[in-house]
């Protein structure tokens, strides 16, 4: 797969629930008022997103950095509970494992501001002071979106 690089961040950081990979720092989270299927999730802004091309690994950096040490899937249609959206899946760059999304548009005209963001789910990362978030089966919801974000 080429070499792997992974970027350690200073402060307090979210991580990665199951390899403890640093993913994003505490004081770059823009709402912490985001849902998913599985309970809570926080939007972040800017990343750095690593591309696995042609035996290669590539880093796209981007100013202020926020998220980083994820890599991104295919674009798809989603529908959530704020409406059509298309986003990519994003991945633990440490373990492959899935740990949020990008919204790369928005269809709705009121939810263009989360294009180009980030939402971690709350309950695949660690907290900045190691703790897991639980997840509530009975809070489950069929969409994932913001909720008053």
């Amino acid at each position: 797969m080429g070499r792997l690089f992974v970027i350690t961040l200073e402060g307090s950081v979210y991580s990665c629930n199951h390899c403890h990979t640093h993913l994003a720092l505490l004081d770059d989270i823009i709402s912490k008022s985001f849902h998913c299927r599985h309970g809570k999730a926080y939007l972040f802004d800017k990343v750095q997103v690593f591309l696995y091309m042609n035996g290669s690994n590539y880093l796209f950096s981007f100013l202020m950095h926020s998220s980083v040490n994820i890599t991104v899937g295919e674009k798809e249609e989603r529908m959530m509970m704020t409406g059509l959206h298309t986003v990519v899946d994003i991945f633990c760059v440490g373990c492959g494992s899935i740990v949020g999304w990008k919204y790369e548009s928005a269809h709705e005209k009121t939810q263009k501001y989360k294009e180009g963001k980030f939402i971690l789910e709350r309950f695949k990362v660690l907290g900045p002071d190691g703790s897991n978030y639980l997840v509530n089966h009975d809070a489950m919801v069929s969409g994932s979106d913001a909720d008053n974000a």
